[in-house]
């Protein structure tokens, strides 16, 4: 009898939990080959987009600059990490301090990878909201910045962003692995191309996978195990005015509780739309990342504790009369879509079009992942959570503890493979990228 009521308490526990983990293998074998391509396409981007120019780029909060720190941002990593780590840096080198949070903004909400993955999974509608609501929210960071930001708060973040305390993904945000010469075409077809592309992919797929995997495993777990009834009550979906005023203002509050970022924000924002929150409560939510629990604490380590609550505040208020703004504009243009069917869907592997561009797309991964691993790789995955620079001065290299670093003089027998104008007579790691140096 015992038994028995065990194996019943047992089957009841274990049905639910493979109802979640279903959906959640579901909405893996959905957009995977969509991962893939996103961030083949931003390794190639990062590829040919020097961040050695940022710091020069940005040097006030003018109409131009925060244009370029948008356009920087957008060809940078995905991973909210290293773009809040890259942020401090060239606010450290000197970049203006508006200027680096509009960058670290467009670093994660204008990005290719999260434009494909929000048209695959959510609709359309959805990349374009991100495109449009994204500027909108920078700008109105920007004003915000302008009218409540004082001097005396702009010097106590620089003077503890000096200290150089370790947040996450620093060495991430450092390497810089950018080909230069010729034009674009030549730069990534040649070999050194090659090479960034596949270690851009690699260190993107390590910096964000958690984040991916813990928004697949909780989107799975919502779908199966809430039901549609919490949703629409927690949405006010029955006072549909309200609703649309509410969804801006609880989306970034239920990111920020989730504790994750990026892409991994996609899945969950596809239960919720599917649940019943407004189409401007997804903008917001989207756009929730830079305030997760995890950032805010690293906010406080860059910033100290008085600026990491004003970046909070103001970010989350951009953050939701950014989804209001587009709940209002695509409302009005007739953009928000009728039905309510994201792509959350229970495993089912079939030979259709998805099999085949996973097929395709996990070749091609397999190939970077190869180039990744042939090219000094994992030595400079190693260093991805310190910046070689930092990495250097507190303990020399790992491999030669006693080995001078490499200095850009000509003539030395080692030299970077990504850097030839960095060079040492002693092998070690180039200071730039964090790769091997080679024997000439």
């Amino acid at each position: 009898m015992r038994r028995t009521l065990a194996i019943v308490a047992l089957g009841g526990v274990a049905a639910p939990l493979v109802d979640a983990l279903s959906i959640s293998f579901g909405m893996t074998w959905e957009i995977l080959w969509a991962l893939v391509l996103g961030f083949a396409l931003s390794g190639a981007v990062q590829a040919v987009v020097s961040r050695s120019e940022m710091t020069r780029l940005l040097p006030d909060d003018s109409a131009r600059s925060i244009a370029l720190a948008c356009g920087l941002g957008a060809a940078s990593s995905s991973c909210s990490y290293a773009a809040v780590a890259l942020a401090r840096s060239i606010f450290r080198k000197g970049a203006d301090f508006t200027a680096s949070m509009a960058f670290e903004f467009a670093s994660t909400n204008l990005v290719i990878e999260l434009g494909i993955i929000l048209a695959l999974v959510l609709g359309w509608q959805f990349t374009l909201a991100e495109f449009v609501g994204g500027p909108i929210m920078i700008a109105l960071l920007v004003i915000a910045f302008r009218l409540t930001l004082k001097p005396a708060l702009v010097e106590e973040a620089k003077v503890q962003a000096d200290r150089g305390l370790i947040g996450s993904m620093e060495g991430h945000a450092e390497m810089d692995m950018s080909v230069s010469g010729g034009s674009v075409l030549d730069r990534l077809t040649s070999a050194r191309g090659f090479t960034a592309i596949s270690h851009y992919y690699v260190m993107d797929w390590a910096s964000i996978w958690k984040d991916i995997v813990a928004g697949l495993l909780i989107a799975g777990a919502l779908a199966a195990w809430v039901p549609e009834s919490f949703w629409q009550s927690f949405f006010l979906v029955d006072h549909p005015v309200l609703a649309k005023l509410w969804g801006p203002l609880i989306g970034p509050l239920v990111a920020m509780l989730s504790f994750v970022c990026s892409i991994g924000n996609v899945p969950l924002a596809a239960v919720l739309w599917n649940g019943g929150i407004s189409f401007g409560g997804v903008v917001s939510f989207i756009f929730a990342d830079l305030i997760v629990l995890p950032i805010l604490n690293i906010y406080r380590k860059y910033y100290g504790r008085r600026v990491s609550f004003y970046l909070f505040a103001t970010f989350y208020a951009a953050m939701v009369f950014a989804g209001l703004v587009v709940e209002i504009l695509f409302g009005a243009l007739g953009l928000i879509p009728a039905e309510r069917d994201a792509k959350v869907v229970e495993a089912s592997v079939t030979w259709n079009y998805t099999t085949f561009l996973n097929v395709i797309f996990i070749a091609l991964s397999a190939v970077l992942v190869l180039r990744f691993l042939r090219t000094g790789g994992p030595p400079m995955l190693r260093m991805m959570r310190t910046s070689p620079v930092q990495d250097h001065e507190r303990s020399g290299y790992a491999a030669h503890p006693a080995t001078p670093r490499p200095s850009p003089e000509e003539g030395g027998a080692y030299a970077c493979p990504m850097h030839p104008e960095v060079s040492s007579d002693h092998p070690g790691r180039c200071p730039k990228c964090g790769m091997p140096l080679e024997r000439r």
